[in-house]
C-alpha cells in the first residue's frame, strides 16, 4: 500500500526551497539578476552606440537622424515583472518515470517563481497546451508561486493535434504590455513558424528560452526491436534499437534538430538554454547565469 502523500502546492514549493533555492543562493551569492532579471525595464537615455552593446537597444529613429548608431539606456526596476510561458504539450509527458520533462518544467517554473518572489517581483504565467489553458495575471508574494503551482500540478487536458509555440508566444505578446523578463520553458517540439513570434516577443521584452530535454530523444537504449509512438500525432514505428546505422541516423537527425533550433532561437533574438531530465536543476541554473552573464559583458 502506498503511503506517500500526496503532492501539494506547499509540498512541492518546501521541497525546491531546500533542494534547490538554498544551494542556488550558495552558487550564485544572490546575484540572481544574471539569471533571472535582464536590462533594467525603464528607459532612462540615450547614448552612443559601444562594441558589446545589446543591439536590441538600438534606436534606429535617432540613429538615422545622427548617422551614428545609438543605444537606449535603461534604468534596473527592482520591482520588475515576470511572465513564465509553461508548454505544457503531449511531448512534455516524456522521459524517466519519476522525473518526464513536464516535471523538469514545473520544478524550473516554481524556483524562478520563488527567486522573483522573494525579491519583491511580480509573476504571471501562461499555461499551454496547444491552446492557451489558462493566464494567470501577475501577483507577488508567496501566495503567488503557490496560485502558479496549484494550476501546474493539476493535469494538462488530453491532447488535441500538433503543438504550435506561436499560439503561446502571441498570447504573450498580447498580455505582457509593459517591457518585462520572459521566460519560455519548452521543449520547442512544434510545427514551424513560431521563430518570428519570438522575435517579436524579443524585441518588447527580455526573454530566457530554455528548453527541456531527455537524453533519449537522441539515444534510445539498446532493446531491440520496439515500438516508438509519437506524442504529438500518436504515428507508432517499429525499430531495431539494436541496428547501429539505426542508433547512427538518430544521433543525428537528434544533432542536425537541435542546431537548427539554436540558430532559430538566436536568429529571433535572445539565446537558447537548456536543462535536461537526466541534470541536477542547481547546476543546470547556475550554468545558464553564467551564460547570461558573459553574453552581457
Amino acid at each position: 500500500m502506498d503511503h506517500t502523500p500526496p503532492l501539494t502546492p506547499e509540498r512541492v514549493l518546501r521541497r525546491l526551497e531546500w533542494r534547490v533555492v538554498r544551494r542556488l543562493d550558495g552558487r550564485l551569492q544572490g546575484d540572481y539578476r544574471t539569471l533571472f532579471r535582464g536590462e533594467g525595464v525603464d528607459f532612462h537615455d540615450l547614448r552612443e552606440y559601444e562594441p558589446g552593446d545589446d543591439l536590441r537597444h538600438i534606436d534606429w529613429n535617432v540613429t538615422a537622424r545622427m548617422d551614428s548608431p545609438f543605444v537606449r539606456q535603461y534604468t534596473e526596476d527592482r520591482e520588475a515583472t515576470a511572465w513564465l510561458l509553461l508548454d505544457r504539450s503531449a511531448s512534455m509527458a516524456f522521459g524517466p518515470v519519476d522525473r518526464q520533462k513536464d516535471l523538469v518544467l514545473v520544478e524550473v517554473a516554481l524556483t524562478v517563481a520563488q527567486v522573483l518572489a522573494r525579491g519583491g517581483n511580480r509573476i504571471g504565467a501562461i499555461l499551454f497546451d496547444n491552446e492557451v489553458e489558462r493566464t494567470i495575471p501577475p501577483g507577488q508574494g508567496r501566495r503567488q508561486v503557490l496560485r502558479i503551482a496549484h494550476h501546474l500540478l493539476q493535469p494538462p487536458r488530453p491532447a488535441t493535434g500538433t503543438t504550435d509555440l506561436s499560439v503561446l508566444l502571441r498570447a504573450a505578446s498580447g498580455v505582457a504590455r509593459r517591457r518585462s523578463l520572459v521566460v519560455v520553458l519548452s521543449d520547442f517540439i512544434s510545427t514551424p513558424g513560431w521563430t518570428s513570434s519570438l522575435a517579436l516577443l524579443a524585441r518588447r521584452h527580455d526573454v530566457v528560452a530554455v528548453q527541456v530535454t531527455d537524453p533519449r530523444e537522441s539515444e534510445l537504449p539498446s532493446a531491440g526491436m520496439v515500438y516508438v509512438e509519437d506524442a504529438e500525432t500518436g504515428e507508432q514505428i517499429f525499430v531495431d534499437t539494436d541496428d547501429p546505422g539505426f542508433r547512427h541516423r538518430l544521433r543525428e537527425a537528434a544533432r542536425q534538430r537541435q542546431e537548427e533550433l539554436t540558430a532559430s532561437v538566436r536568429s529571433a533574438g535572445t539565446e537558447l538554454h537548456t536543462v535536461g531530465t537526466d541534470e541536477d536543476l542547481v547546476r543546470a541554473l547556475a550554468r545558464i547565469s553564467q551564460l547570461r552573464r558573459r553574453s552581457r559583458r
